[in-house]
């Protein structure tokens, strides 16, 4: 008896003390999750490379997670793939302003642009204050609730008055410049 319990604990030890196999837990999911992030990103070569990543991220944990290590992956490689594309849509909205501050406008363009904002001035100057207050605001970014703040309304009445003001606006522009 007194064999068979050493011989128990040495096995539950040595359970504990099991080595990391990485190339076995590689060989295994790499193509999967590769294939995930591919799903996600839309792109097979960077889907490749964010899953190498991965697997160098599980390689310096040096730790298996028994059970757990698979659902690490998966769980960790949809995070990256979605890391991946909110980068992606940040690289190309800071792209695009750059490429527009870079880019100089023809004097044709400039000319445009300013009658267009003077257009817009009268408009606005001709429309109810409130109304161009709330066009403003909204153009701005505001939301409803930050407009209904702001201008001292109800919250449930914005989006019918911002209506209003838009049709009220584009009335008094088609009245003045006629339809573009």
């Amino acid at each position: 008896m007194v064999v068979n319990a050493s011989s128990e604990a040495g096995t539950a030890i040595g359970a504990q003390e099991a080595p990391f196999d990485f190339e076995s837990i590689f060989r295994a999911h790499y193509e999967r999750i590769a294939r995930v992030i591919a799903r996600v990103v839309g792109d097979p070569a960077r889907a490749e490379e964010l899953a190498a990543e991965l697997f160098l991220q599980l390689w310096r944990r040096r730790r298996a997670q028994g059970q757990w290590t698979e659902a690490w992956l998966y769980k960790s490689a949809v995070r990256r793939a979605l890391d991946e594309l909110r980068k992606k849509a940040r690289r190309a909205r800071y792209d695009g302003l750059i490429d527009s501050i870079r880019r100089n406008p023809t004097p044709e363009e400039a000319h445009a642009a300013s009658e267009e904002q003077e257009r817009v001035r009268l408009v606005l100057a001709a429309v109810a204050p409130r109304q161009a207050e709330l066009l403003v605001l909204r153009s701005q970014g505001l939301s409803y609730d930050e407009l209904a703040l702001a201008l001292n309304l109800n919250p449930a009445s914005v989006g019918t008055l911002l209506s209003r003001a838009q049709k009220a606006f584009r009335e008094e522009y088609i009245k003045r410049y006629g339809e573009e």
